[in-house]
């Protein structure tokens, strides 16, 4: 079974994970169910068809319960199958644009610190998948960016 690494970006719908061989996008996975029922079922087909050796995730910012199921579910998959598990923020997939928090709110990054920033109208959210994967923007480091400031502020 050929090597590979997932990356799962699971912040808003679709779900995207994207199978990478030595840093190449191969395959991609959209899928347009909840993460918390589809996880586990995707995760088995990809481990079926290869051999996975790098778990890699959006660790936020964006919803909290898509970010607390992707961790839960990436986390509990790396102990129990030794695989290990990388994150980055959600801005290196969408070319560091504004990502919606509540109301007229959103995240946005500036520097290297996230902040929120008022909008007078939504901005749109388009994550996608890099052909090629740069790991020196991923940590070991994988919790979920919980730290970030009140929302409403």
């Amino acid at each position: 079974m050929p090597k590979v690494d997932l990356l799962f970006i699971t912040l808003t719908s679709p779900i995207l994970i994207g199978v990478y061989k030595e840093g190449k996008l191969i395959q991609s996975v959209v899928s347009q169910e909840k993460s918390s029922d589809v996880l586990p079922l995707l995760f088995k087909e990809l481990q079926a068809k290869y051999t996975i050796e790098k778990l890699l995730y959006a660790n936020g910012p964006g919803s909290f319960m898509a970010i607390k199921v992707a961790y839960v579910f990436l986390k509990s998959m790396s102990i129990l199958k030794k695989i290990p598990l990388y994150a980055t923020d959600a801005f290196y997939f969408n070319n560091n644009q504004p990502i919606k928090a509540i109301g007229k709110l959103h995240f946005v990054k500036v520097a290297s610190e996230i902040k929120t920033q008022k909008f007078e109208s939504a901005q749109e959210v388009n994550f996608r998948l890099p052909d090629m994967l740069d790991l020196n923007e991923f940590s070991t480091d994988a919790a979920p960016l919980y730290k970030i400031g009140a929302v409403g502020q």
